[in-house]
């Protein structure tokens, strides 16, 4: 009858969950721990319980470490009492000997605080040894009974809600604090407006000179071909001349001595 009542638990919290998301509930009040007689600690999980610090309107992450100390390949599932209100990625996995994986658990973004900043929302890690050829794809939750023979593990964390850093300098009103924020952002904005307007005008500046100097190379270039067509027509128009007065000379030295 207790198992029957678990597993109408199990389904009613399940088929609330959002289509697609990774949550597997569990009832701390209804579920006693399935250890085989030969269970033992399989992974270590850090931290030992999972810390927020909480803000409204804002989702919060926390990283779960879990290392598996043993020599075998050690499978393992993570449940929520408020399937809801948090996602796992991932939910289960294989962990390989003497070897580590890393669970990120997303608390959605909440419109009101707990009384007193206490959470009542717990998290539980089971394991179990399985065979090198399983996948996570294999992974059922009949593995992690007592009926299934293996040597399971389970532990039980507690969510923690923590306060965030202070946020408010005027005297703690809401109002000073957005008009604040909303001081600080336009000075930032002007600040990183003028801080990159200069760079850009001094880029447009060297792209002046650099086109300018290029032109005026380009003026000299022309110059200088210039200047040398002009030096070689005349070197060569004299010499054309010089050729021509000796032709001359030669021919009348020639009729000279003839006479």
């Amino acid at each position: 009858m207790q198992e029957a009542k678990k597993d109408s638990i199990f389904g009613g919290l399940a088929s609330g969950a959002p289509v697609g998301a990774d949550r597997f509930p569990f009832d701390p009040r209804e579920y006693s721990p399935a250890m085989s007689s030969d269970s033992r600690e399989l992974l270590g999980i850090d931290p030992p319980e999972l810390i927020f610090p909480f803000e409204l309107k804002k989702q919060i992450s926390c990283s779960l470490h879990l290392t598996n100390k043993t020599d075998e390949y050690v499978t393992f599932k993570v449940k929520t009492t408020s399937p809801k209100k948090y996602c796992v990625r991932p939910n289960n996995g294989i962990v390989a000997p003497q070897s580590t994986s890393d669970v990120l658990v997303t608390m959605q973004a909440q419109r009101e605080a707990p009384p007193d900043m206490q959470c009542k929302d717990k998290f539980l890690v089971q394991s179990a040894i399985v065979t090198q050829e399983l996948t996570p794809k294999d992974i059922t939750g009949d593995m992690f009974t007592k009926e299934s023979g293996n040597v399971v593990d389970e532990v039980k964390l507690k969510v923690v809600y923590t306060q965030p850093h202070p946020t408010s300098l005027n005297g703690g009103s809401e109002e000073g604090l957005g008009s604040l924020s909303y001081q600080e952002a336009t000075k930032g904005s002007r600040e990183s407006e003028t801080v990159t307007s200069e760079p850009l005008a001094l880029i447009s500046k060297l792209k002046e000179e650099k086109s300018s100097a290029i032109q005026q190379n380009m003026k000299l270039r022309e110059e200088l071909d210039l200047l040398r067509r002009q030096m070689g027509s005349q070197h060569g128009g004299f010499s054309l001349v010089f050729v021509l007065v000796i032709a001359i000379l030669g021919i009348l030295l020639g009729f000279l001595i003839k006479r």
